[in-house]
């Protein structure tokens, strides 16, 4: 029964991290793409022009490696726990 408990809350805490994580993630990199269209507007850009390059940014992000490669918080903790109880028992 504990070992269930122990699986249920650390599949819990990892979909918190994993939400922050990837909360975080999403944040910096629009951010980044705000300062680069800030940094070199096109010509007579319009503000839904901005809010276009944005958007096609992000688009790419979530199709990008860095989205995926956040999911391995749900594959290398438990691999580090299964790692630690197997060797010390």
């Amino acid at each position: 029964m504990a070992f269930f408990r122990l699986v249920f809350f650390g599949f819990l805490g990892l979909s918190v991290l994993y939400v922050c994580i990837s909360l975080y993630s999403r944040s910096v990199r629009r951010e980044k793409l705000e300062k680069e269209w800030d940094a070199n507007p096109k010509e007579g850009a319009t503000p839904e022009a901005r809010s276009s390059f944005i958007d096609e940014g992000m688009a790419v992000y979530e199709s990008g490696l860095r989205k995926k490669l956040i999911l391995l918080v749900f594959v290398i903790p438990p691999m580090v726990v299964g790692t630690i109880i197997y060797l010390i028992n």
